[in-house]
């Protein structure tokens, strides 16, 4: 069985099909990427994957654990989906720690700095994060994804608002952390993030899912 399992799973808002019927598998450790035009569903199956939205039929697991209708979140998931929030007047590294220690996973507040510090962020300014660029809070979105080593990294769009040298900072990290165990997930407009990141693709179009074979 495999690690992510989807099982004719269907999905509608409105009575428009997002998903119909949709099923495929995640095998632990490898780095998944899907593709599709903007509003094709990539964000719902993300939403479904972990436990943000129940499906309308069908069936989702999870390490062998049914989550279609629990609307739990995964045990040891890191996710970015859509805009990262933090509260706006506290600094990066605050936001951080809060997050940190809600987590069933905390780390040392170095492990975080080191982070911060790796993707060129100040973890000792105190700067609100109200005052971020896009470009950082989207760094800060990473770093609270990835900083409680979680086994399943899902990752909407990561590189959206990052220069040149952050996104090759960001895909070093990613390797990384793969190389390490840890099974990814992730949807990118950008080719490249796809083609150097991900050992296969899907590709989502009329409301249904399908690997791309070359």
């Amino acid at each position: 069985m495999s690690y992510i399992q989807f099982r004719d799973v269907s999905k509608s808002f409105g009575g428009n099909a997002v998903l119909k019927a949709v099923s495929f598998g995640i095998e632990k450790g490898g780095v998944y990427g899907f593709v599709g035009r903007n509003g094709s569903g990539k964000t719902v199956i993300f939403k479904l994957m972990t436990g943000l939205m129940i499906p309308d039929s069908g069936e989702i697991t999870i390490g062998g654990e049914n989550f279609s209708a629990k609307g739990k979140f995964p045990d040891s998931a890191g996710v970015m989906i859509e805009t990262p929030g933090f509260i706006p007047h506290y600094s990066g590294m605050k936001n951080l720690k809060i997050l940190n220690a809600m987590s069933a996973n905390p780390v040392p507040a170095a492990e975080i700095a080191a982070l911060m510090t790796r993707l060129g962020l100040d973890p000792k300014n105190r700067r609100p994060a109200r005052t971020y660029s896009l470009g950082m809070r989207q760094k800060l979105g990473i770093i609270q994804a990835v900083m409680n080593k979680p086994e399943l990294l899902v990752l909407d769009e990561p590189m959206n608002s990052l220069d040149d040298s952050s996104v090759k900072l960001v895909r070093e990290l990613f390797t990384e952390l793969n190389g390490g165990g840890t099974t990814i997930v992730l949807a990118s407009h950008i080719a490249e993030d796809i083609e150097s990141l991900c050992t296969k693709k899907f590709r989502i179009d009329n409301a249904s899912v399908t690997e791309v074979t070359a």
